[in-house]
């Protein structure tokens, strides 16, 4: 399993391994010369001992007692000092002898055909033993948590520029022109190159962003002018005595094709902007003054399609809104059901905190749901008009405006679009 860890954290681990790899090795190395030191030592000191009491002129008059550490026997000797069947195979030199519950040190040595055995109790040296190993395992513990307190200490001190780099680059205000090359706070390391490389992402991304603002002002004075003349000449023809009723119905479908593309330019002007989340619009309307503007433009289309515009208010929708945005995202689903419905109804439905658009068309498959809110996705392909882009449309007004949008499906068929504002 793959466990993810922040860098800080990381620098914390790898150094507290590599202590503890470090004073594992000491102690290791502690023990084991130790063990040889003491080893060789104890070989010396038995040997010498052995030679001392050989030098002494009647060695029958040691005598084994409890109190004494040191146990001498010889070949040919007497009562205690006799080999027991333990001692008798040792060859000369150093060994080490269990006896019972008892270990010992045994030096053997020949001397005019008699061997003499001495023998050394183990236990003050298993003592000091693990007196040793208490020490280097306490040292050894308080080494891995020192080194755990000096990684989390220098951590945060290599840490700290990094972190303050990525809070600047996270910050909003370095997408302005205004804002401080963050290059020239850091050092020439490696920091400092990744300071200079988000230097020069952000001037890239400054520099899309106002060519955005140039072609978004470019587009609000090169379109705006033409749908409204297309509006206005609509309106004149659609004043004119002569004109017959195939070419006013013609007539009527520009002028509404027409204010659907300048809200759709209102629209995306607006989300163009980065300052929509940030600001309100002077004017706001309310919901149902929104649904009454759009009824008023709906209400021919879709009666003229033999279809029932059922609308159901809601007296206590109190809330205001940006009217482009919620003229696009109620005008985009109610297009969206007058397109796909073919027989039956219609129905905007107000609530204290949004809407919904019901319909009885022919409903949308329950696999594809999740993805009708994805751009050129469509939900009957076969039906010629549109892109599929209304819906993702939607989807991305009310990400912006942190509203909700969700898709349910109508019984026997149809669909239910709910809105939450």
């Amino acid at each position: 399993m793959d466990i993810k860890h922040s860098l800080k954290q990381r620098i914390v681990i790898v150094f507290a391994l590599m202590s503890a790899l470090v004073a594992g090795t000491f102690a290791v190395g502690i023990f084991v010369t130790v063990h040889i030191v003491e080893k060789r030592l104890t070989a010396i000191s038995l040997g010498s001992d052995l030679r001392r009491m050989l030098s002494q002129d009647n060695i029958s008059d040691w005598r084994h007692r409890p109190e004494k550490e040191e146990l001498f026997y010889f070949e040919g000797g007497q009562g205690d000092l006799a080999l027991s069947d333990d001692l008798i195979d040792l060859q000369p030199g150093y060994h080490e002898l269990e006896r019972g519950k008892k270990s010992y040190y045994v030096i053997v040595q020949r001397v005019d055909d008699r061997r003499y055995v001495l023998l050394r109790d183990q236990r003050k040296f298993a003592k000091r033993e693990r007196i040793l190993f208490g020490v280097v395992l306490i040292g050894f513990i308080l080494s891995i948590l020192l080194a755990i307190l000096l990684g989390r200490l220098l951590a945060s001190r290599v840490m700290a520029p990094v972190i303050r780099l990525a809070g600047q680059v996270r910050h909003r205000d370095q997408i302005l022109e205004v804002a401080p090359r963050l290059a020239e706070d850091y050092a020439k390391d490696e920091v400092g190159e990744l300071a200079l490389s988000f230097d020069q992402t952000l001037g890239r991304l400054r520099a899309a962003l106002q060519r955005e603002k140039l072609f978004t002002s470019d587009v609000s004075h090169e379109l705006r002018t033409p749908l409204m003349v297309l509006a206005s000449s609509c309106e004149l023809l659609l004043d004119h005595p002569g004109l017959d009723s195939r070419s006013r119905t013609q007539v009527s479908r520009v002028s509404r094709a027409t204010l659907g593309m300048r809200q759709l330019v209102e629209t995306f002007l607006l989300l163009a902007r980065t300052e929509v989340q940030a600001t309100q619009p002077a004017c706001q309307q309310s919901l149902s003054q929104v649904a009454d503007e759009l009824l008023e433009v709906w209400r021919q289309p879709i009666e003229e399609k033999g279809l029932q515009l059922i609308y159901v208010p809601c007296p206590s929708a109190t809330g205001r809104y940006n009217p482009t945005l919620l003229q696009s995202v109620m005008g985009n689903l109610l297009r969206n059901a007058w397109h796909y419905t073919d027989t039956g109804f219609i129905r905007l439905t107000l609530t204290e905190h949004g809407f919904m658009v019901e319909d009885s068309g022919i409903g949308i498959p329950l696999e594809k749901q999740q993805a009708m809110f994805q751009p050129f996705v469509r939900g009957d392909e076969q039906r010629g008009e549109g892109l599929g882009l209304g819906l993702s449309l939607v989807q991305r007004i009310c990400d912006n405006q942190r509203w909700t949008v969700s898709l349910t499906t109508r019984e026997p068929h149809g669909c239910c679009f709910t809105v939450g504002l």
